[in-house]
């Protein structure tokens, strides 16, 4: 069985922000096919795109799966329906926002899921927390995370607390 590397990006900031994503990496973890290895701190970000709205709660994860990319977007969907996200308009707030970042070194457009994610490189809250346990990460098509990181240093950004 090949078991592919995954980047999953997590945020929250409604009902218990903090709480929504740990929880949701606990479920990843006893997902079928699916075990969560690396696993960044806690981050609490501005809002992006809708600013009337509270911070949001970040991480990132490095996933190991057998799935299918689009296999794999089908669980963050039911994850995030189950925890409560609706999706009201765009950059709305949310319960969970579970993103499929990097899958291996794939280069990957259909409808509804472009790997690598589409924003992940102009996003601070996503390459700090992606930095922190995978520092040497090169993005396809973009070049060094960690030059990448560099573009968003105007983007505030707090580390909370490792997750365990």
């Amino acid at each position: 069985m090949i078991l592919h590397k995954v980047l999953v990006g997590l945020g929250s900031n409604l009902d218990e922000p903090h709480v929504q994503v740990l929880h949701a990496i606990e479920l990843l973890d006893v997902q079928p096919h699916m075990r969560v290895g690396l696993r960044s701190s806690l981050y609490r970000s501005a809002p992006v795109g809708y600013l009337e709205q509270p911070d949001f709660i970040n991480a990132v994860v490095l996933l190991e799966t057998s799935l299918a990319p689009r296999a794999v977007l089908d669980v963050l969907l039911t994850l995030e329906a189950q925890q409560g996200r609706r999706r009201t308009f765009l950059n709305a707030p949310r319960t969970l926002d579970l993103d499929v970042l990097m899958y291996d070194d794939l280069v990957h457009h259909e409808h509804g899921l472009t790997i690598p994610h589409p924003q992940m490189h102009r996003r601070a809250f996503v390459l700090q927390p992606l930095l922190e346990i995978m520092p040497d990460c090169v993005i396809p098509n973009i070049g060094k995370a960690q030059q990448a990181f560099l573009q968003c240093a105007d983007q505030r950004l707090e580390r909370l607390q490792p997750c365990l």
